[in-house]
């Protein structure tokens, strides 16, 4: 949506499962892109001189979807970057270069894409989980903003998240403070602030949520207030913090993943007709209201 409102954005696929790269790009293209061997122009290829100890990141590859977006590729061997990370953090508390360059890579790589692409605003997919490699990638955002499900696992991610967000970003801090001179390089800011929440893909029964779901959306305000911004007090009514609460869109999905196109961009030659016009507009203005709070929260103004 960004892109479509004329904003140069750079997409960045942190996620080791590679589903971003997947839904942009054809099977033809990957194949170009993960060949047997070495990942050049993906992530971890980016970062594979680094990692093996032959020199410091390369310059990265921005795939071109369209004249405004890029993306950085991902790669499933992203995983193999784990341990390194996991084994440099505690290395940064001794002063050792080589671990600042290391936890610095991704926010370098990132940076270098983005003057490389003249984008605004870069986006990052990052996989669901608490380990060394999203660590790494979450040092890199300026903002957070957590997708969310109405059900008690989304619950119970909040309560796993929060704490542990505040805890990366006082042990950056800490870290930080340690670096010793020598090679001037860029360092992530860790800022890892909490932007808010998207409620997606809720049952909705005349425009209303179904009863079951219902009872957990009310639950999230409360539970996100105090897990992660550690605010004891009740949460206002409506919930600022809740950026959207994006519908279940049923077949305009698999239309627009077979399309390989936005949702929102579906046409009647991609066989969006009779009804699902009318979705196809609503979840435009549901896209749109969404990116122009995202892009308030990071200074870019969407038209």
């Amino acid at each position: 949506m960004f892109a479509e409102r004329g904003i140069p954005v750079l997409a960045v696929d942190l996620d080791p499962q590679s589903n971003l790269t997947a839904m942009f790009l054809e099977e033809e293209r990957l194949e170009e892109l993960w060949p047997d061997g070495k990942h050049r122009n993906t992530v971890y290829g980016t970062l594979q001189p680094l990692i093996e100890g032959a020199g410091d990141i390369a310059s990265p590859h921005v795939e071109p979807i369209t004249d405004l977006l890029g993306l950085l590729v991902g790669n499933l061997t992203l995983s193999l970057a784990e341990d390194e990370f996991s084994s440099q953090w505690p290395d940064c508390l001794d002063r050792k270069p080589r671990a600042f360059r290391v936890l610095s890579a991704l926010w370098r790589l990132i940076e270098q894409a983005v003057e490389k692409r003249g984008a605004s605003i870069a986006l990052i997919d990052v996989g669901p989980n608490l380990g060394a490699l999203n660590r790494a990638a979450m040092l890199c955002a300026r903002h957070v903003i957590l997708p969310l499900a109405p059900d008690l696992f989304s619950l119970q991610g909040l309560k796993n998240l929060g704490p542990i967000l505040r805890r990366w970003r006082k042990e950056w801090l800490d870290r930080k403070e340690r670096r010793p001179e020598g090679p001037e390089f860029s360092i992530p800011p860790g800022d890892m602030n909490p932007a808010g929440y998207v409620v997606m893909q809720h049952a909705v029964r005349l425009d209303h949520p179904v009863c079951a779901y219902e009872r957990w959306m009310e639950r999230i305000p409360q539970v996100y207030h105090a897990e992660v911004l550690a605010n004891e007090a009740p949460p206002p009514t409506p919930d600022p913090q809740r950026l959207a609460l994006l519908k279940h869109y049923r077949s305009l999905m698999p239309m627009a993943q077979e399309e390989r196109k936005p949702m929102f961009l579906l046409k009647p030659a991609d066989g969006a007709i009779g009804a699902h016009v009318e979705a196809v507009h609503a979840c435009y203005d549901d896209f749109l209201n969404l990116a122009r709070k995202v892009g308030k929260i990071a200074g870019v103004e969407v038209p």
